[in-house]
């Protein structure tokens, strides 16, 4: 770490100071003058937090070195907190996903597999589908993105469960987007389970919206319970438990 000590203190530094691009440009100049396998080991020594700083601030204009090279475990890591922003329409957040997991030559599935194995993924994606909860619904239910399924009807949680692993309606690619609907038919039919614990937070969070609470931070109920799908392979409470030395400026 003391060979790249001084790096890491200027990038969170100029994060701390709010020089996202700074930051960036910072980590940019090591993997131009060491390598990307340089840069992948200041990301590791990174907290979470700064590295979430500088791969939420995507710019679809331009290539990021840090959202190229980024790691599945390094990315869950960071954007299991990235609700701390509290941005309520999660447009950094999709702007992200889409940006590491679907990156020329990436593994979806080895993003999406880690972000399943953290606590606080299906939270994460939960976010990320909020805007598009009952088109999820309706593809859950028919295996199709059509407008015309959007109709208001849901699965019950058994049915969801015991349509977990369906076959597919449409075909890869004719969803290859690289947005929220191959997204969520990766997630269907790749990690059927990581689909499922998604699908119950969101569920949960509608319902929290629709009765007028805002969106919570701890995913409690009504009753202060815990939202739990531990009935999922995946299935454990989402909420977001950091290390104390891990806290975020934000």
């Amino acid at each position: 770490m003391s060979q790249h000590l001084a790096l890491i203190t200027k990038t969170q530094s100029l994060i701390a100071a709010g020089d996202i691009v700074g930051a960036e440009s910072a980590l940019a100049e090591l993997a131009d003058t060491e390598g990307d396998g340089a840069l992948m080991v200041v990301l590791d020594q990174l907290p979470p937090k700064d590295v979430l700083a500088v791969i939420r601030e995507f710019d679809t204009s331009k290539e990021s070195v840090v959202n190229l090279v980024i790691t599945p475990e390094q990315f869950a890591r960071a954007v299991v907190i990235e609700k701390r922003y509290k941005d309520l329409s999660h447009t950094h957040l999709r702007g992200m996903v889409n940006s590491v997991i679907f990156r020329e030559d990436a593994d979806p599935l080895a993003f999406l597999n880690a972000l399943a194995a953290i606590e606080g993924g299906a939270e994460a994606l939960a976010n990320y589908f909020s805007e598009k909860w009952s088109r999820i619904e309706a593809f859950a239910r028919t295996g199709r993105f059509d407008a015309v399924d959007d109709d208001g009807e849901i699965l019950s949680e058994s049915d969801l469960m015991a349509s977990a692993y369906a076959r597919p309606v449409l075909d890869h690619d004719e969803v290859a987007d690289q947005d929220w609907m191959e997204l969520a038919w990766l997630m269907r039919y790749e990690c059927p389970d990581l689909f499922t614990e998604m699908l119950l937070v969101l569920r949960a969070k509608v319902r929290a919206f629709e009765s007028g609470r805002p969106e919570f931070e701890d995913d409690e109920d009504e009753d202060g319970n815990k939202v739990e799908t531990s009935e999922t392979d995946f299935g454990r409470v989402t909420t977001v438990v950091l290390d104390s030395d891990d806290e975020s400026a934000i």
